[in-house]
């Protein structure tokens, strides 16, 4: 079976590329998961993310973002010893300020996918990249997601985490066109 080259490294990989990466998301909670996620692993690699993501699901409540965002300092301050996550104060911290910021993005738009899905029109917008270097890594609307994340006061939001955003959640299906997964 043929699949994008970055998804045959390892087994976590494969099975992330076959059953969600570019699988359109529209629901608030999993887009919040892959914000987090997608900041979490800036500088790091995908596959040690993944290898986290449970543990970071069973920290961070289900990705209730309502609960993220009234998490103490207390709590907050625990993450750090939690081998479990990527223990960065920066990266642990951005997800309540995150979270924070995703509750007013809920009540000015009704949904963070509504919000979200809205820097690509609603729909995914279909690549037909021939080889992995051919697959940028930002565009005009994870610039423009970007600058918007940001100016509402989101971190760990620049447009290549956008961007990553966008591919894992199907705003943008970066499939290359001979992988089994293109549609």
């Amino acid at each position: 079976m043929k699949r994008c080259a970055w998804a045959d490294q390892s087994d976590i990989e494969r099975e992330y590329h076959d059953r969600e990466w570019g699988v359109p998301v529209r629901d608030d909670r999993a887009l919040f998961e892959f914000l987090l996620l997608e900041g979490a692993q800036a500088g790091l690699s995908w596959r040690t993310v993944l290898a986290k993501r449970d543990n970071y699901r069973r920290a961070f409540h289900g990705y209730d973002i309502e609960r993220i965002a009234a998490m103490s300092d207390d709590e907050m301050t625990q993450l750090m010893r939690d081998p479990g996550l990527i223990r960065n104060r920066l990266k642990i911290g951005s997800t309540r300020k995150n979270a924070r910021a995703a509750v007013a993005v809920v009540a000015e738009h009704g949904s963070l996918t509504t919000y979200l899905w809205s820097f690509v029109g609603g729909q995914t917008i279909v690549n037909a990249w021939q080889c992995a270097s051919d697959v940028p890594a930002r565009s005009v609307e994870s610039d423009a997601m970007s600058a918007a994340l940001k100016k509402r006061g989101f971190s760990f939001a620049g447009s290549t985490i956008c961007y990553a955003l966008m591919q894992a959640t199907g705003m943008v299906n970066d499939h290359l066109v001979d992988c089994h997964s293109y549609r």
